[in-house]
C-alpha cells in the first residue's frame, strides 16, 4: 500500500486535521453561516460531508439536486475548510429500496431488513451496484475541479449493519466465490470434511449460505462465508474507488473501518491494502479498561496503516446513544481521548458530528456544537482542543516509532476460533490480545499490533494468543523467527487447524508442537468461575490463576523448561502452565491458560527480561501512564498518557514539552508531548 494524504491546496502548512462529519441539510440555510463561524473559531479545516444525502441529492430515479451541495461547498471553501466528500452510497433512499426491493439484504433466517434505518443494501446486488455507480459518477464528474475537495469517502462504516447478507444475490455470488477459491467441488468437499453429515456435494450449485439450519452449520462454510462477506464489502469500495480515480486521479480514496470492541466482519488488514490512506471510527466502550481499549484499537489501525498516519473519521465528544446508559465523558477526556489517537499515528481528529441532531435515531449523540449551543463547556472543550492541535503542528506527518514487542493478530483465527461446536464457547479472541497489550502498558513497555501476513521479524518479542489458524508458511514463518533471534509467545489454541479449518493430527498445540517442544492430548476448558492456581518455577516471580481454559501439557524436548505450573487441583497440580523453549538463537514460550492479571505481569516480565527488554518508563509512572513514540525528521515525539485520575509528577521523563503551558505534572487525564532528538 502506497499511502496518499489529503489533497491541500498548494502553499497550505502541513497540521494535524480537525473536524466532523457535517450535514447542514439537516438545519436551514441559515444556520450555515454560524456552522462555518464557529468552525473557523475551533480552528477546524475538514469535514466529511453528504455521508447520508443520496435522498437529497437523488430525489427521484433521473431527477438530481446538486445545488445545495454546490452551495455549500464553495462556503466550507471560502472559509478555508477542506471537505471528504462521501459518496453517499451508504443508504438507499426510499424510492429505490421501493422500485427494486430486490436490493435489501436477507438474514439467515430469512427475514428482509426493510428501509427505515440505514445500510439497507445487499453488498453483492448488481441492481445496488449499477445506481450506486451512478451516483458516484455524478458526483465525481460535478466536483472534480471544486477546490475544497480533499479526499473522496466511499459509503460510511462498510458493513456496519449489513456484512452478513443470505440472499440470492449473495448465494450466487459466493458460489462464484467458493469456485474462485477451490476450482473443484472436490477441493471444497475436502476442505470443508463434507462427509461429515452426508454434506457432500455433487455441483457448486448446490451449495448456500449458511442459513438457518436443524443443528450447526459446517464451520468451514461458516468460515469461507465470513471471508466471503469481508471481499463482498470489499469488491464494492474497489468498484466505488476505481470509479473515482478514473475521474479524479489525483484526490485519494477512503473509507471508514471500525477497528473498535468486538467488531470482526472485515479483514481489514486485508481491506487497508486497497485505501489511499486509512481511516477508522472508534467510540469508547462501556467496559473494564475502557480508556486501554480505545489505546489497543488505535495500535491496531496503525498496524493496519503499516505506520503510516491514518484518519480519525469518527468519535465522540461526549455521550452516545446507542448503549444501554450514556453517560458523559469526564472534564478531560475529550482532549485525553483525541491525543491518545494521535500518539498512535492519526494525523486527523474528526468525530461524529458537527452539530448536534434535533431529530432523528441519534439525536442524543454528542457532536462539536451541542443542543446547548457554542455557550457550553462542550463547545469550550472542542475549541480548546482545536488550538492543542494547532500547537502539536510539527508532529504531523510523523510515524509511529516501532516498538521492541510486538502482539500478532489474525482474523482467520479470531473468526474460526469461536466458531460453534467449540471445546469453550466462552473463549474470546479479541480478550485474550487485549490482555496481553494491557499487561504490557501496566509494564511500562510499548508494543505494537501486527497482522498475520505482515513482516514481524524486526521485534524481539512477539506474542501470538490464540493463533487457532495456522497454514503452513505461517508456521514456517514462525520457526524462522525464533531461529533467528526472535521470543516468541503464543497460548492456548494455537496451532490447532489449518486455513480449512481442519484439524492438525498428532496432538495439540498442532502444527507448533515441535517449535514449542510440548504436546498436549485433550482440551481442558474451564468452567465459569472456575479457576485453577499458577506459581512460578525455576525462580520466576509468577503467582495467581488461571481460568477459561487448562490443558495437561507434556514436555517432549529437553530443550523446554517450565516457567510456571499449575497448583492445587488433582488432575493438573505440578504439570506446566508456561513453557519456554530455546530455539536457535530465540526461544518459543507457551501458555497453557487464561492468566489473571497478577500471574500474567509476572509471567510477560519473566519472558521480557529473557528477551532484554526493559520498560520505557521510570519505575514510578509504570502503570500509571501509556507511552507511545512517533518519529519524524530528527526528532521523536514521545506521548505519556495520564491512565488515572489524578495528577502525575513527569520527573525523569526527558525530551522537551510540545506546546505552551505544559510541564512537569501530568494533569489528571491528560497527556504530554515531549519532544526528543
Amino acid at each position: 500500500m502506497t499511502s496518499r494524504w489529503l489533497r491541500r491546496p498548494e502553499g497550505t502548512p502541513e497540521r494535524l486535521s480537525y473536524g466532523a462529519d457535517y450535514n447542514p441539510e439537516q438545519w436551514p440555510r441559515e444556520v450555515w453561516d454560524e456552522d462555518v463561524r464557529l468552525m473557523r473559531e475551533a480552528d477546524v479545516d475538514v469535514v466529511s460531508l453528504a455521508i447520508f444525502s443520496w435522498a437529497r441529492i437523488q430525489p427521484a430515479d433521473g431527477t438530481w439536486d446538486f445545488e445545495w451541495l454546490d452551495e455549500i461547498m464553495d462556503l466550507l471553501h471560502a472559509n478555508g475548510i477542506g471537505v471528504d466528500l462521501a459518496t453517499a452510497t451508504a443508504s438507499p433512499p426510499p424510492w429505490l429500496a421501493v422500485k427494486h426491493p430486490e436490493i435489501l439484504p436477507v438474514t439467515a433466517d430469512g427475514r428482509t431488513l426493510w428501509q427505515g434505518g440505514r445500510q439497507h443494501w445487499r453488498p453483492t446486488s448488481p441492481v445496488f451496484r449499477r445506481y450506486a455507480l451512478e451516483l458516484v459518477e455524478a458526483l465525481a464528474r460535478r466536483y472534480r475541479d471544486h477546490p475544497a475537495l480533499v479526499a473522496w469517502h466511499v459509503n460510511n462504516e462498510l458493513g456496519c449493519h449489513n456484512a452478513y447478507d443470505y440472499s440470492d444475490d449473495a448465494a450466487a455470488a459466493f458460489r462464484r466465490w467458493l469456485r474462485e477459491r477451490y476450482a473443484t467441488v472436490e477441493a471444497l468437499n475436502h476442505a470443508w470434511g463434507t462427509d461429515f453429515w452426508s454434506q457432500r456435494y455433487s455441483d457448486f450449485e448446490h451449495v448456500l449460505p449458511p442459513r438457518l439450519a436443524a443443528s450447526y452449520p459446517n464451520p468451514t462454510q461458516q468460515l469461507d462465508f465470513a471471508r466471503f462477506s469481508s471481499d463482498a464489502l470489499k469488491d464494492h469500495f474497489v468498484a466505488e474507488r476505481d470509479l473515482l480515480r478514473s475521474v479524479t486521479p489525483d484526490v485519494p480514496v477512503t473509507t471508514n473501518f471500525m477497528v473498535v470492541g468486538d467488531t470482526s466482519f472485515a479483514d481489514y488488514a486485508d481491506f487497508g491494502r486497497e485505501v489511499d490512506f486509512v481511516s477508522n471510527d472508534h467510540y469508547r466502550l462501556p467496559v473494564d479498561h475502557s480508556r486501554d481499549e480505545l489505546s489497543f484499537s488505535a495500535a491496531w489501525v496503525s498496524g493496519v496503516a503499516s505506520g503510516d498516519p491514518w484518519f480519525l473519521m469518527e468519535h465522540s465528544t461526549s455521550a452516545v446513544n446507542w448503549q444501554p446508559v450514556n453517560r458523559p465523558k469526564r472534564p478531560g477526556e475529550l482532549e485525553r481521548d483525541s491525543l491518545a489517537h494521535v500518539a498512535h499515528g492519526a494525523d486527523a481528529v474528526c468525530y461524529f458530528q458537527w452539530r448536534q441532531s434535533a431529530a432523528g435515531a441519534e439525536k442524543y449523540h454528542s457532536a462539536m456544537v451541542p443542543h446547548a449551543g457554542p455557550d457550553s463547556r462542550l463547545f469550550r472543550d472542542v475549541v480548546a482542543l482545536g488550538k492543542r492541535l494547532g500547537e502539536l503542528s510539527e508532529v504531523a506527518g510523523s510515524r509511529r516509532a516501532p516498538a521492541r514487542v510486538a502482539i500478532l493478530v489474525d482474523w482467520t483465527s479470531w473468526r474460526a476460533s469461536e466458531l460453534d461446536s467449540h471445546p469453550s464457547e466462552n473463549l474470546r479472541y479479541r480478550d485474550e490480545a487485549f490482555d496481553w497489550w494491557l499487561a504490557l502498558v501496566d509494564a511500562g513497555v510499548r508494543a505494537d499490533v501486527v497482522h498475520a501476513g505482515q513482516d514481524f521479524s524486526g521485534y524481539d518479542v512477539v506474542i501470538a494468543p490464540v493463533l487457532y489458524s495456522v497454514p503452513d508458511a505461517l508456521a514456517e514463518e514462525l520457526a524462522a523467527y525464533a531461529a533467528g533471534g526472535g521470543h516468541l509467545v503464543t497460548t492456548y489454541f494455537s496451532g490447532i487447524v489449518d486455513q480449512d479449518d481442519r484439524v492438525r493430527l498428532g496432538g495439540y498445540p498442532g502444527v507448533l508442537r515441535e517449535l514449542l517442544g510440548i504436546r498436549v492430548e485433550e482440551f481442558r476448558p474451564l468452567h465459569p468461575q472456575e479457576t485453577v492456581d499458577v506459581v512460578g518455577r525455576a525462580g520466576a516471580d509468577v503467582s495467581g490463576a488461571g481460568d477459561l481454559w487448562s490443558e495437561v501439557v507434556d514436555l517432549v524436548d529437553d530443550a523446554t523448561g517450565v516457567v510456571a505450573a499449575f497448583a492445587g487441583d488433582e488432575e493438573l497440580d505440578g504439570r506446566p502452565a508456561v513453557t519456554r523453549r530455546a530455539a536457535g538463537a530465540g526461544s518459543a514460550s507457551y501458555v497453557a491458560t487464561r492468566l489473571d492479571a497478577p500471574s500474567r505481569a509476572g509471567v510477560l516480565a519473566e519472558l521480557l527480561a529473557r528477551a532484554g527488554v526493559e520498560p520505557e518508563l521510570p519505575e514510578h509512572l509504570r502503570g500509571a501512564v501509556e507511552v507511545v513514540v512517533r518519529r519524524g525528521g530528527d526528532a521523536e515525539y514521545a506521548f505519556y498518557i495520564n491512565r488515572t485520575d489524578e495528577p502525575l509528577d513527569l520527573t525523569g521523563v526527558d525530551g522537551d514539552p510540545v506546546g505552551a503551558g505544559r510541564g512537569s505534572v501530568l494533569a489528571a487525564r491528560g497527556v504530554e508531548v515531549r519532544r526528543r532528538a
